[in-house]
């Protein structure tokens, strides 16, 4: 009978068909469990996920447990004093207790039940907003719940990965010093913090807001002052390393994402300066501030042992370019016309002192080579230049003779193949160093002289090189200072004689010039006195035929 329905099921088979082996039934039936247990587990963490978007711990724990438990592991996890007498293992021992009874892994508990309290305590200040920092009962909390994380942390209670999407999902609520905090405490480091999110763009806004607020508010209360320091420097350090340091070695789940990061709020927080500066600044507002507290990150020891890589090198020289390009609105004219009001002792103090400390870290070499390279690559902010060479001049000695160098070269070249822009930036860069005084760099009349009043002159090469440097200083006369016009008088080019149609030319225009601004020829001045808006005169003793 058993062998008729055996030969009736082999019956039923198609053509072609093979009657399957137990063991081929068998491992079909394993299979299907397999897949029974991965959808189980797919499911299981959907519900996971679904339960940490949506679910209100306090009401939760206090429908399963009753209000003691709500009291026990959320308020008194947040007070220190009600907190003082429990360990940390008999608070873990709650948490595992609840999330066995609510069916959720303890590392998600623990790391929402952390966060939870981390907002609490950010809002129990009472203080008005904005802010960005602790006050001394709010940092008391931290600490004592900073305490308990690491003990979860320790005993693999804590997720990090949790933590970190509990803190974004309420970043606007998060005070600057607590996440800080974290850090410190080794609960999560800034980096993992920040490359858990992946909205970048958000995370610089975030970031920005609240280092401008941290710079405002340093120096307002000498009480925060080395912590608000501490935290200012712990994240430019982690900024300038993965956006600056070549062949990192850190770790980075998404290091061009990090990397970028990194660059755009650096990039924010200098423009913000910047733009600042460009307006009349107020000293002590919150404005000067944020630029001062900005600025003092470009020191040395803000880098710690980074001091020894290249990192901070590349942030300072990428700093500078960024200086020397911002806004380039201004024409060569507009250079010509107003560089007298760009000198050391008329530039703002802030923009002076960024200045040094980025030539603190670039050697004069280095300082004159990236000017040069910027100048023939970028179109510039002439201000800002010509502040820079006069604080170069000033603040570093050696550099003196290496700008005088610099300018040979551009004269050299310029002549060489007529070339304006090298001839401009030459005429721009000497006066502006002479307008720091001859004890810092040769008055542009003898400068001049130098230059152009002999037969070895840049200038005496041929013809087209005359023609060249005429129409040049013609082109200049609408713009220029009267004293520039008077030493070209007084201290002409040479010229051989069957030229001399080009220096007389040059001369009626300039006279013409100084008439128009009622500067008397018989009263013409060579020096400049900088401490005075107007020129000082110096008797000439007559002018070219």
């Amino acid at each position: 009978m058993s062998e008729s329905r055996a030969q009736d099921a082999a019956s039923d088979l198609g053509p072609g068909s093979r009657r399957r082996t137990w063991a081929e039934l068998l491992a079909g039936r394993a299979e299907r469990q397999r897949q029974g247990l991965g959808r189980g587990h797919k499911l299981q963490e959907s519900a996971v996920r679904l339960l940490r978007r949506h679910l209100n711990l306090s009401d939760l724990l206090l429908e399963v447990e009753g209000s003691a438990c709500k009291t026990l592991c959320l308020n008194q996890l947040m007070d220190p004093e009600a907190s003082a007498d429990l360990s940390g293992s008999f608070i873990g021992s709650a948490l595992r207790d609840q999330a066995s009874r609510l069916g959720v892994p303890v590392a998600v508990l623990s790391s929402r039940t952390v966060a939870s309290s981390i907002v609490q305590i950010c809002a129990s200040s009472g203080e008005p907003s904005p802010r960005v920092l602790l006050n001394a009962e709010q940092r008391k909390k931290m600490s004592s719940l900073l305490e308990v994380a690491q003990y979860l942390l320790a005993h693999s209670m804590f997720s990090r990965f949790s933590f970190c999407q509990e803190l974004w999902e309420v970043q606007n609520s998060l005070l600057l010093e607590a996440v800080w905090r974290l850090h410190v405490q080794n609960i999560v480091s800034l980096q993992e913090l920040l490359e858990s999110h992946a909205d970048t763009r958000a995370t610089v806004a975030w970031l920005f807001r609240d280092l401008c607020l941290l710079c405002e508010q340093m120096e307002v209360s000498t009480q925060h002052t080395d912590i608000a320091r501490a935290m200012l420097s712990d994240f430019v350090q982690l900024f300038v390393l993965r956006g600056f340091q070549k062949n990192s070695g850190l770790r980075s789940v998404e290091p061009a994402q990090m990397a970028q990061l990194a660059m755009d709020v650096l990039q924010r927080m200098l423009m913000f300066t910047l733009e600042a500066l460009a307006t009349e600044l107020q000293d002590e507002s919150p404005a000067y501030r944020a630029v001062k507290s900005w600025f003092g990150v470009f020191c040395g020891h803000t880098y710690g042992a980074a001091v020894s890589t290249d990192a901070p090198k590349r942030f300072f020289s990428h700093t500078l370019t960024q200086v020397l390009t911002h806004k380039p609105v201004l024409r060569v004219s507009d250079a010509v016309q107003m560089q007298r009001d760009w000198s050391f002792a008329k530039t703002h103090p802030l923009l002076t002192s960024l200045y040094r400390r980025l030539f603190a870290v670039l050697r004069p070499e280095e300082l004159v080579g990236h000017l040069q390279e910027v100048l023939e690559t970028h179109e510039v902010n002439w201000r800002h230049v010509l502040s820079c060479v006069s604080t170069l001049v000033i603040c570093l000695p050696e550099a003196q003779q290496l700008v005088k160098d610099w300018v040979a070269r551009l004269l050299a070249r310029a002549f060489e193949s007529c070339d304006l822009d090298s001839m401009v930036t030459a005429f721009l860069v000497v006066r502006q160093a002479a307008l720091e005084g001859p004890s810092v760099f040769p008055p542009y009349s003898d400068w001049f002289q130098a230059s152009f009043g002999s037969t070895r002159g840049f200038h005496s090469g041929s013809k087209k090189t005359l023609v060249f440097l005429f129409k040049f200083l013609s082109d200049l006369v609408p713009f220029e200072a009267p004293r520039y016009m008077q030493v070209h008088i007084l201290h002409p080019p040479l010229v051989p004689s069957k030229y001399r149609s080009l220096l007389t030319d040059y001369v009626t225009l300039a006279k013409t010039r100084l008439a128009d601004l009622k500067v008397s020829v018989e009263n013409m001045g060579l020096y400049e006195d900088l401490s005075s808006a107007r020129d000082i005169t110096e008797r000439a003793h007559g002018c070219p035929p």
